[in-house]
């Protein structure tokens, strides 16, 4: 029987990405440069907001941000991977391709641990705060749990492209997404009318959620079932093109 998991490959491969600059710059240092940027620096940051302050507000915006992209880029690597036919050495060893699989996802979701972790001790070091502890682990364990559908997202988005743009595709199409979905900067109008359509707005908002309640820097408030209702649709549109990007992926060989 084929192992689910293999602690000598989940090293090598933690350490494969430690060492790739990439994955330093984009996954890990870039959502703290923005936390420092928009919320550390900003003379606005300890302002109340919602269960905290504006900096509690903007870190938790971008640990949601740099785990979206670790869970998705890593994610793309692993499919790239694949197709490139490691998959299938894999699956004449001990292993086996499922657990090569568990392997990537383990992966994935270290880093986008760390990533958060690294956003939220920006944070803690530089005033952010919440009325209640609770709300700093109910936060980071929302955004850790429903990161998994950005896994998928990266999944096909690595399926789908060829291996020499999938990762960078996946990751600045999360940025992309970010700025037009109520991350970065606080939207009005018809803006903000518009990234409720987006991938990252309704994981951000409930990521929130135990700071605001719902509650908008407009002053509007988005109902929860509205929140759940764009997480659900694109876990839909992803698993649909992990789908397509498996078939297309099968059609090339």
């Amino acid at each position: 029987m084929a192992m689910s998991i293999s602690p000598t490959m989940l090293r090598v491969e933690a350490m494969r990405q430690v060492r790739n600059p990439y994955t330093l710059a984009f996954t890990l240092g870039m959502p703290v440069a923005m936390y420092l940027l928009f919320g550390a620096s900003m003379g606005y940051g300890d302002l109340s907001a919602g269960h905290g302050n504006v900096k509690f507000y903007v870190m938790v915006s971008m640990a949601a941000y740099g785990c979206a992209v670790a869970m998705s880029s890593l994610s793309s690597l692993a499919a790239t991977e694949s197709k490139q036919g490691w998959g299938r050495q894999l699956a004449m060893t001990p292993l086996g391709t499922t657990g090569y699989a568990v392997t990537k996802l383990l992966t994935s979701l270290a880093f986008a641990a760390l990533a958060v972790v690294l956003v939220f001790a920006a944070g803690f070091a530089t005033g952010a705060e919440a009325s209640d502890a609770w709300r700093w682990w109910a936060s980071a364990g929302i955004m850790l749990g429903l990161g998994l559908i950005f896994g998928l997202y990266g999944l096909g988005v690595g399926l789908f492209f060829n291996s020499d743009t999938a990762a960078a595709l996946a990751s600045i199409s999360m940025t992309f997404f970010a700025f037009f979905g109520n991350v970065f900067m606080p939207l009005d109008g018809v803006m903000l009318d518009i990234a409720r359509f987006t991938p990252l707005y309704g994981f951000v908002a409930l990521s929130r959620w135990p700071l605001t309640d719902g509650l908008l820097t407009t002053g509007q408030t988005d109902p929860l079932w509205a929140v759940v209702l764009n997480i659900l649709a694109w876990l839909a549109v992803f698993v649909v093109l992990v789908m397509v990007g498996t078939k297309r992926s099968y059609s090339r060989r």
